[in-house]
């Protein structure tokens, strides 16, 4: 049956039977290339709508509220199987679809979504530390230049406000080990964080302007937002903190209560394309998980800092799964007094 119902959709969308079809894209900001929008639009006749949300957090708030009549949304894999078990995806039957193939090995098989029942990837990256070294030229591969500010940084840090990213990055600078159950480790990483803080300038989103701008001197931020402040102004440099950095990957899944179910699974299936993922990863500057995209990828993307890791900082990168229940209560006690 899903079978049957895919390939009709996506005949649909092949004579442009589906010229008045509709389709809700719940993302986060400034994260979805208009061209590859544009593209879908013109060979789908699928009208689409882009919603933004700031974070994981914000994004399952507003979905397990309801009402809110979106069809796709992006999240990422360590919060994936928590969207799974509240019951708020659906399995749209990604295997069969035409591109599934396209999929690299090593992201078909995942922990989070074993053998891509339910989502489908979109961009993956790392969380680490950008800093403007003409402000402090400095080692920038530490978690220090957040946690310990130097002094040309005091005032100047912000913190994207991802609750997971910034505990596990202070759980690795203290020693401890991300979605830890171990209470003296969790207190180290909320010491150093609540003696930090007064140090920082902001927790906020938005960093590729206030980086780019030179409004902010350095961040707890992403490789691909760094990336693209680094082409508006190269005195950014992106930093793999060698006490541990974070890696992720967001995933494209369709809504227990999408409206537009034959347009969101075509859509899924188009971002499969190797052509069309490089359409999302040139926008946003992040890595995909679909093989052979790179072929049309900007030049600049294969030798770029933010994306190619040292090689002797590889081994610093942590991939972290769902954390359990008593640890996310914990996580969350952590941040609503790093928030007071």
């Amino acid at each position: 049956m899903r079978l049957t119902t895919l390939t009709s959709a996506l005949a649909l969308c092949a004579t442009g039977a589906l010229a008045q079809g509709q389709l809700n894209i719940y993302n986060w900001g400034n994260y979805t290339s208009p061209e590859m929008i544009e593209k879908f639009e013109a060979e789908t006749g699928i009208d689409v709508t882009i919603t933004d949300y700031d974070s994981n957090d914000t994004a399952l708030a507003k979905i397990e509220a309801g009402g809110h009549g979106f069809d796709i949304v992006v999240p990422t894999h360590s919060v994936l199987p928590v969207w799974i078990e509240k019951g708020l995806l659906q399995k749209p039957g990604i295997p069969e679809m035409e591109n599934y193939g396209n999929i690299a090995e090593r992201w078909r098989t995942v922990d989070w979504d074993p053998g891509r029942e339910w989502s489908v990837p979109w961009q993956w990256g790392t969380t680490g530390v950008a800093v403007n070294t003409s402000v402090y030229d400095g080692d920038p591969n530490t978690s220090a230049i957040w946690l310990d500010p130097p002094e040309e940084l005091v005032g100047k840090v912000n913190v994207v406000p991802e609750m997971q990213d910034v505990i596990n990055l202070a759980l690795l600078y203290v020693g401890g080990t991300p979605c830890s159950a171990d209470r003296e480790e969790l207190r180290a990483a909320r010491d150093v964080l609540v003696a930090a803080k007064p140090k920082w300038m902001s927790m906020d989103y938005g960093m590729t302007e206030k980086l780019g701008n030179g409004d902010v001197s350095a961040s707890v931020n992403w490789n691909g937002s760094t990336f693209r402040a680094r082409n508006t102004n190269p005195d950014v440099v992106y930093g793999y903190p060698r006490e541990g950095y974070v890696v992720w990957m967001d995933n494209a899944a369709i809504l227990a209560d999408a409206q537009n179910v034959d347009e969101a699974k075509a859509f899924l299936n188009f971002i499969m394309a190797p052509e069309n993922a490089a359409m999302i990863s040139g926008f946003a500057r992040y890595a995909n998980g679909i093989e052979g995209s790179e072929a049309f990828m900007p030049e600049d993307m294969r030798t770029a800092p933010e994306i190619v890791v040292p090689e002797d900082l590889q081994d610093a990168g942590v991939f972290t799964l769902a954390c359990p229940g008593e640890t996310n209560e914990m996580y969350s006690a952590i941040w609503t007094e790093l928030l007071r």
